[in-house]
């Protein structure tokens, strides 16, 4: 299988399903995956018109269902159609009403109201998206975390992920040939941390970087010299402005977050939040 295909179906946020099929997606480096979430999904119909799709893209289907009914209806229609499924809150439901003897109120809306944390968390995914790859200097002066660091160092998949902890991240590819935004000179140095791995590693995911894309692996993108150029670069200009590094070879996104949240008591403190 080239590409797989997963859709997330809730009838709240969906927000836990997603998060748990990226973090297992990670660990799957090189993989092709396709996720799309659909998140309230209340009413039969709707529902149906989502599992119909997902037949068609022979996709694996995760779901956070409150309502027993539309469990049952995902349930069957996977089975009959020799589809994948995961059910991941109604085993958590069914734990809890053995735990308390009562019954689950099964009202979908008691979950989904918004609050202060879920709003911390969506600003500091948009901002991650905002400021992704140096798109706009201007995000590191309001940022919590500044992630620099050469290409395929997995700054973007950390930024998001730390930003599913409601941290406000920005990231820089580091370009030996590209002098630095003016505007990094402005942020404090414990803000910013910087990320190297080693050069067969980060060249091994070049090539599937470019095997994705179509493209040729006939590239300085991929010569071994050059990235190891990418990566003394790295680490002098680390060294220079006593910017803390992390190592991400052979390390998972989760890996490598939890050693910059060790480190950093600032950051974990705004990921309590959650």
């Amino acid at each position: 299988m080239d590409k797989l295909s997963i859709v997330v179906i809730s009838d709240v946020s969906g927000d836990a399903a997603q998060v748990l099929a990226n973090a297992a997606a990670g660990q799957f480096r090189g993989k092709m995956i396709d996720l799309k979430r659909y998140p309230l999904v209340r009413d039969k119909q709707t529902l149906r018109e989502i599992l119909l799709e997902a037949k068609e893209k022979n996709s694996a289907v995760l779901t956070t269902f409150i309502q027993d009914e539309l469990a049952i209806e995902v349930k069957n229609f996977c089975k009959e159609n020799k589809l994948q499924h995961q059910e991941l809150l109604n085993s958590i439901l069914h734990m809890f009403e053995t735990l308390t003897d009562t019954l689950p109120i099964n009202d979908p809306s008691s979950v989904s109201q918004l609050n202060d944390q879920y709003y911390y968390r969506m600003n500091a995914i948009n901002f991650a998206s905002r400021y992704d790859d140096g798109k706009d200097p201007k995000g590191f002066l309001k940022a919590d975390l500044v992630i620099l660091g050469p290409s395929r160092t997995s700054k973007t998949p950390l930024s998001m992920y730390l930003a599913n902890q409601s941290i406000k991240v920005a990231n820089l590819p580091l370009i030996p040939e590209v002098n630095l935004p003016t505007e990094l000179n402005q942020v404090p140095k414990e803000k910013i941390i910087g990320l190297i791995a080693d050069p067969e590693y980060i060249k091994k995911f070049r090539h599937s970087r470019l095997y994705a894309l179509g493209l040729t692996n006939d590239s300085s993108y991929t010569d071994e010299k050059r990235i190891q150029n990418e990566m003394r670069y790295a680490k002098e200009l680390y060294q220079k402005y006593g910017i803390q590094s992390f190592d991400v070879t052979n390390r998972s996104i989760e890996e490598t977050a939890g050693l910059i949240l060790e480190t950093h008591p600032h950051l974990a403190s705004l990921g309590s939040k959650l």
